[in-house]
């Protein structure tokens, strides 16, 4: 164990605390306090370790021990008062309180009867490569990333010709994880014969859609990583600078690959002659403006270069001329986060994951009305029922599954009948959505499809750089008819209204953010037509959550349980309990249809109105 001693304290003891921005949000920091005050009111000299999130964000914060002599216990849901009976109980063996065990002998592990991690459903469908480091190592620390293999792809690389590389990308299959879906040896091969006497590589880490924070838990968690696949794009195209173009929202995805950068300078991974190698490269961080359209990589170039964040038309494409005109390789965080593994154990390896035309892993964001709720890393090809259900756990308890949405804001909302559907990037534009980054967002009964419409096209009008008429003027129009739509002005031509104006939007926009933005209101009418025409025709939303189409609120009073929660939540007063039984009775004349007694009542008792 000698080679692993900086790991443990003396010991023999690490502790992890999952410190990404989830973790931290969910209350990390105290954790991490009350911890390092265990172990020194036990007298243990255990390694008390900032990690990132290991994807399980529904169950932070987590926390897991781990020791010379003991299996891994991963705690979660972790309060700051229980932290020294929690390394108290698991340093004399009893770890009943564990969320699952990560290493283990079968004797232990048999004894505690306790779920192996790789047996919990949220993990045992996940094949992690890009995240595979991400909650189990200190992201501030390159020794732990090369004592986990770090820098040995790059390594390898700097032995085979710039060509040889390309080619062991393309062979892989890999595609870009931003959204695309477009060959990542390919947009290689083109910039690397390019002339000029400069040559660029880009991280997009400009992570912007509701719902998709993939990307800021893999770099807030693994820098490394990004920054080794970086680093080896830049040796292949023959760049010898390069950027990492981070969310300004997202502060610690940027400090932590800034402190990434700063040692990659000082142990020789990045800087003059690499390794020996006589090849050079510098990186640098920089923090976005913040729009969302900075995402698509013309805008993002031109925000490096200190213009207003425009699409430009292509064209010629960045791999000809691209930053200040030179030409420039772009890929996202979760594409680089790939190349390593790639390099290291070869295409093959890589390859034999995933379906026929999408090689490898992605990583998924689920999120919205889910039960376990974060981010997950599964072969392409998996099912969405998958997904949602067996890993993700479905919709809340007493709740029905309605439609998914993939792709971030431009995605398509998807229906029950698409539960079976791969995904990859065919079977998802076939349906009509796209694979996006990543983000995945799951709604029940108590969503409604037009109102959702309404709001991802609000989401999109609003972030659109305005430079082309289509998405500047069509993008809004549209949402002005699903706002007539909620609130029970629809009329049916709006349907085909709604349905022309996407296919000219979609033909004519300058970006992609235009030529996508119309996919949730064409996937919501044809999937979910029979809500367009309940708005419509009978003025009523099936979901009940257009307000202004709720006449008011009953109580149906066999099934009201006398609780007085309604009464409770009613900002008016408008509710009172009744004798003898105390059944709820509401004052229609006092009710202003706000609806909270309605989302309140746990016993669904409160009932609308049309």
């Amino acid at each position: 164990m000698s080679g692993e001693d900086f790991l443990y304290g003396e010991d023999g003891i690490r502790i992890n605390v999952g410190m990404s921005t989830c973790g931290i949000a969910a209350g990390a920091n105290p954790v991490y306090t009350a911890f390092v005050k265990a172990a020194e009111t036990l007298e243990i000299d255990a390694k008390v370790v900032n990690v990132g999130c290991i994807g399980a964000c529904f169950a932070e914060p987590l926390v897991e021990i781990v020791s010379y002599d003991k299996p891994g216990v991963l705690y979660s849901n972790v309060n700051p008062d229980d932290a020294e009976k929690i390394l108290g109980d698991y340093l004399m063996g009893k770890i009943e309180d564990g969320w699952a065990i990560r290493e283990y002998t079968g004797a232990y592990q048999m004894e505690l009867n306790l779920p192996v991690l790789d047996e919990l459903p949220y993990f045992n469908y996940q094949v992690r490569d890009a995240i595979e480091n991400c909650g189990i190592i200190d992201p501030e620390n390159i020794d732990e990333y090369i004592h986990r293999g770090g820098y040995k792809a790059l390594e390898k690389a700097l032995k085979m010709t710039p060509e040889e590389v390309i080619e062991a990308v393309i062979k892989s299959g890999l595609r870009g994880r931003g959204g695309a879906g477009f060959p990542t040896g390919l947009k290689w091969k083109f910039t690397r014969p390019v002339t000029s006497d400069k040559k660029y590589v880009i991280c997009n880490a400009d992570e912007g859609d509701p719902g998709a924070f993939m990307n800021r838990l893999n770099a807030e968690g693994d820098p490394h990583k990004i920054l080794e696949g970086l680093i080896i794009a830049a040796y292949a195209i023959g760049a010898g600078e390069g950027f990492f173009f981070v969310r300004a929202e997202k502060p610690l995805m940027g400090k932590r690959l800034q402190h990434a950068v700063r040692e990659a300078f000082e142990r020789g991974y990045l800087g003059e002659n690499i390794l020996n190698s006589g090849f050079s490269f510098k990186a640098e961080v920089i923090l976005s403006a913040g729009a969302f359209v900075c995402g698509e990589e013309t805008a993002l170039m031109a925000a490096i270069e200190g213009k207003r964040a425009m699409p430009t038309p292509r064209p010629p494409f960045p791999s000809t001329k691209g930053l200040w005109g030179k030409p420039t390789a772009i890929n996202n965080v979760e594409t680089l986060a790939h190349v390593p593994k790639i390099i290291r154990d070869g295409p093959e390896k890589f390859a034999e994951v995933g379906s026929e035309k999408s090689k490898g892993t992605k990583v998924f964001c689920l999120t919205g009305a889910i039960q376990n709720s974060g981010a997950v890393e599964v072969p392409l090809g998996t099912s969405l029922r998958t997904l949602v259900f067996d890993i993700g756990g479905g919709p809340r308890e007493g709740h029905s599954f309605k439609a998914v949405q993939t792709g971030g804001p431009s995605g398509g909302c998807l229906s029950e009948e698409h539960l079976d559907l791969a995904l990859d990037y065919e079977s998802l534009q076939a349906a009509g959505s796209i694979m996006g980054s990543g983000g995945v967002v799951v709604m029940d009964d108590t969503s409604c499809t037009v109102d959702v419409a309404k709001f991802f096209l609000g989401f999109t009008t609003a972030e659109s750089c305005g430079q082309c008429t289509p998405c500047r003027i069509g993008l809004k129009r549209m949402h002005e008819i699903l706002d007539r739509i909620t609130r029970g002005e629809g009329k049916l031509e709006d349907l085909e209204l709604l349905k022309y104006m996407s296919t000219g939007i979609i033909d004519s926009s300058l970006c992609a953010l235009g030529r996508s933005a119309p996919n949730p209101v064409l996937t919501t009418i044809k999937y979910f037509e029979d809500e367009y025409l309940a708005h419509i025709n009978e003025k009523r939303c099936p979901a009940g959550v257009c307000d202004a189409l709720i006449r008011g609120y009953n109580v149906d009073s066999d099934l009201c349980k006398s609780c007085g929660i309604c009464v409770k939540e009613c900002p008016v007063g408008a509710i009172t309990q009744v004798e003898p039984d105390k059944k709820a009775l509401i004052n229609q004349d006092a009710c202003i249809k706000c609806g909270q007694c309605y989302t309140a009542c746990p016993f669904t008792a409160i009932k609308e109105v049309w």
